[in-house]
């Protein structure tokens, strides 16, 4: 039975493939995860104590903890998720970005390098190292256009920074040492298990407790929304079947101003979890100071993940939020447990660069 690391393994995403693996492969699955702010086991509750699933707290800027699970655990490949990801986050404090997205993939690729070398040819031909990145590395787009695999690099958050060294890390590896690994950029995700700091589920939060909805700016920023499932899936398609070397883009014609994201969230909870005061959650919605240094707009062109590895995404944003507010509300006691004294709502992302 093959071995999968996954880092970043009780965060949003990581859980997310975390859960699919256990429930829809034959894989044993470590997870590796430094368990910040942002990774709560409980979004593994599911799959913790499965007999083909492991945890290990290991943060990825600890080498030595990283070899001697390689050695242990003989890994088929990694599928690396372990990253600060939240932009407000990294203008207030972009040390940690710098630690972990750049200086703990680093260490991965060395760790994950010392171990393939010293595989036998089948197995080293076999391995494949993930590298799993976002949209935000190349910048913002205009009115039209889409983010392909070719699209320069233009990083203008130092979140997007950090991954776009990270990135260039992973090709670096591979182009130098040999080091199977693929790079994967995403657009954003949402759905069950997101930290309520993401404008989807604090949008939800606060729909449903009647308190005011920030959206920045007038909510005209366009995203490209991939439900979590629908991009778990890809990445085992990419791990399982991708070329080394190759780099794949993953959305799914998704695109939707943030405004009218929101005012989707407040219809679905007027319709699931009417209030007896508000008739129409739309009124809680408030402008607030836009984030410093706003991309405009991203949107993903997934035509190669599409031909060459046969994925679609399965979920519009119209099924795929459904879905994801009534699991949050099905769910408000987790939300109250992970926000717990680490977030309260407070605005992020105010440019203090502290």
């Amino acid at each position: 039975m093959q071995t999968v690391f996954v880092t970043g393994g009780a965060g949003f995403i990581g859980s997310a493939l975390v859960r699919t693996l256990i429930r829809e492969s034959a894989y044993q699955v470590v997870t590796i995860d430094s368990l910040t702010y942002a990774g709560n086991l409980e979004s593994l509750a599911d799959v913790l104590d499965d007999p083909r699933h492991r945890f290990a707290r290991v943060d990825i800027g600890d080498g030595p903890a990283l070899r001697s699970l390689f050695e242990h655990e003989r890994p088929c490949g990694v599928i690396h998720l372990a990253a600060e990801s939240h932009v407000d986050r990294s203008i207030d404090a972009p040390a940690a970005f710098i630690e972990t997205n750049i200086v703990g993939t680093f260490n991965l690729l060395q760790e994950g390098l010392r171990y393939w070398q010293g595989l036998a040819t089948e197995d080293a031909q076999r391995f494949r190292f993930v590298h799993v990145s976002t949209d935000e590395v190349f910048g913002s787009l205009g009115s039209s256009g889409y983010f392909t695999e070719e699209t320069p690099y233009a990083p203008r958050s130092p979140y997007a920074a950090s991954k776009a060294a990270s990135d260039h890390l992973a090709r670096a590896w591979h182009h130098t040492y040999g080091l199977p690994t693929l790079t994967t950029n995403c657009s954003n995700n949402y759905g069950p298990y997101q930290y309520p700091e993401k404008l989807i589920p604090l949008a939800i939060h606060c729909a449903l407790n009647g308190q005011s909805i920030p959206v920045y700016g007038r909510g005209e920023h366009v995203r490209d929304w991939l439900y979590v499932d629908d991009h778990a899936r890809a990445l085992r398609a990419v791990f399982e079947q991708g070329l080394a070397g190759e780099t794949y883009t993953i959305g799914c014609h998704g695109e939707r101003g943030n405004l009218a994201v929101v005012e989707a969230i407040c219809a679905l909870v007027d319709e699931l979890a009417p209030h007896p005061s508000i008739a129409d959650r739309r009124s809680l919605i408030t402008f607030v100071r836009d984030r410093p240094g706003h991309d405009l707009r991203y949107a993903i062109d997934m035509t190669k993940i599409q031909n060459e590895l046969g994925w679609t995404a399965r979920e519009s944003l119209e099924t795929g939020l459904r879905q994801t507010v009534a699991w949050y509300l099905a769910n408000q006691a987790w939300s109250d447990r992970v926000r717990g004294n680490r977030y309260g709502g407070e605005r992020l992302g105010l440019g203090q660069a502290i």
